[in-house]
């Protein structure tokens, strides 16, 4: 695996190197050796999955707040997802920049989101399933969110939401 820096400190686009033959490919998805080899102290002690059935769906812009700040490693694991990461951290000098990158099962690459950082992700497949690995378990009271179409963030998303839950739509402007 190749650990990118992105303009946002702390994001990392993780590039997956798959060894394919035959069989398909095998991918390490994560080596916490390698990570510590480009500074990042990362043990996830929680992992979830997102299965989205239809292409457009829009889930995000999520973050947690103290004492549960989390940091996550996202990947797509089958079919391919925009995923976006808004810098929300005050002493930050890119504080409400964005970063986007595709995430895509034939790639393998994922997104390493520092703490402070708001995150979502809409597919652009039918059937896309998403891995998150968490350094903090998720705490539903510390569970805070962002509109995912506030025009002050100007979030370039690929189209409106097909689908978007009820929580997601209601989230206020940026912070």
């Amino acid at each position: 695996m190749r650990i990118l820096p992105t303009i946002i400190a702390g994001l990392h686009e993780i590039e997956g190197q798959a060894h394919r033959d035959a069989r398909g490919f095998f991918l390490r998805t994560w080596c916490r050796e390698e990570f510590l080899a480009a500074g990042i102290d990362f043990s996830p002690v929680q992992t979830s999955l997102s299965a989205n059935i239809r292409r457009h769906t829009l889930r995000g812009m999520h973050y947690q707040v103290s004492p549960a700040r989390e940091r996550k490693l996202v990947r797509c694991l089958h079919g391919r997802v925009l995923d976006m990461v808004v810098d929300l951290r005050e002493d930050s000098p890119t504080r409400l920049q964005h970063w986007a990158v595709t995430l895509s099962s034939d790639t393998g690459n994922a997104f390493f989101v520092p703490a402070g950082c708001a995150h979502g992700f809409m597919t652009l497949t039918d059937g896309a399933l998403v891995e998150y690995m968490m350094d903090t378990p998720h705490a539903p009271e510390h569970a805070r969110g962002l509109r995912w179409d506030d025009p002050a963030l100007g979030l370039p998303w690929p189209a409106r939401p097909v689908v978007i839950s009820l929580r997601d739509r209601s989230w206020p402007g940026h912070v």
